[in-house]
């Protein structure tokens, strides 16, 4: 089984890889918009060699059953106190719908049971959390390629971003009650107010379920802040970017991300959003949070996490 190159071992190798390019005259390269792009704006230098270096279905590495960690450490939130997440697991999920929309010609909802049916993907890969632990898990779940491609890009298409139901920051309250309240009746529509922080006017800032959060929401202290994070096509497409249901052979617990989790395999644990809600198609992410592409770039975090 053949191994990428360490994070380490890329980096350290960047400016020498780089002038090589350069000095070659790679006018395939030089020509490329990502290459163009990233020497204008100076984008993350793993980035820019992970890009050079490995081509867009290098896989991460995968590994047997006998190496599956025996218990897989929950990163991030463990178990969502917005009431409408609390409906949806109290039903064992049985009406969420995923919604995928943005830039896309056909967007489109399933529920949980209906992705269940489309052909998945299996995989035992290493979980790498930025804190320095590591853990190894078996993941099945549906190819990120095949919704997009169902959804059908439109040409300004840039980046997936991912809403998740899980309120990192209060705001003024938890939308539904941060008491952890159940109901019998899940909402209508993936009802999560706010799923994730937009700048602009109340009309731009709506949430999973098309759900508006008012200007006298940010007026009395402002709406939660719930996660959410990007990648680009490059990696939204790649064979093993998925979203999981399934980990280890049983139906992914909520300290894991019930119902859904991203799995990007060659990028770090914080890339791999839990409580996946909702898939926006933008051209930019400027627009949400602090428009740095995620809950923690927003705190100062690298957008790209690749390993």
């Amino acid at each position: 089984m053949s191994r990428l190159p360490s994070r380490r071992a890329l980096l350290a190798g960047a400016s020498a890889t780089a002038a090589a390019a350069m000095l070659g005259g790679c006018d395939r390269l030089g020509n490329a918009e990502w290459f163009q792009r990233t020497l204008k704006t100076g984008e993350d230098a793993n980035l820019f060699v992970q890009r050079l270096l490995l081509t867009d279905r290098t896989l991460a590495p995968e590994y047997a059953e006998t190496d599956i960690s025996p218990w897989f450490k929950p990163n991030g939130t463990e178990d969502p106190l917005d009431k409408a997440y609390k409906a949806f697991a109290k039903a064992k999920f049985a009406k969420y719908h995923l919604e995928i929309d943005g830039l896309v010609e056909a967007p489109f909802k399933l529920s949980l049971a209906e992705l269940r049916k489309l052909p998945a993907r299996t995989q035992i890969t290493r979980h790498d959390c930025v804190e320095g632990w590591s853990a190894i898990g078996k993941w099945t779940g549906v190819p990120l390629s095949d919704l997009l491609s169902r959804a059908k890009l439109k040409p300004g298409a840039r980046y997936v971003v991912f809403h998740c139901a899980d309120t990192m920051d209060q705001g003024n309250a938890l939308e539904g009650g941060g008491d952890g309240e159940e109901t019998d009746e899940a909402p209508a529509g993936n009802a999560n107010p706010s799923m994730t922080k937009q700048s602009g006017s109340g009309e731009s800032r709506k949430d999973s379920g098309g759900q508006q959060a008012t200007d006298d929401d940010a007026a009395s202290g402002g709406s939660p802040v719930r996660y959410y994070e990007s990648i680009d096509l490059v990696d939204a497409f790649h064979p093993q970017t998925i979203l999981a249901y399934d980990m280890n052979g049983q139906a992914l617990p909520v300290s894991n991300g019930a119902p859904l989790r991203l799995r990007v395999e060659r990028n770090l644990g914080y890339k791999q959003a839990k409580y996946v809600m909702r898939i926006e198609v933008v051209e930019s992410f400027a627009h949400l949070g602090d428009g740095k592409g995620g809950y923690w770039e927003d705190q100062g975090y690298a957008w790209y996490a690749g390993i």
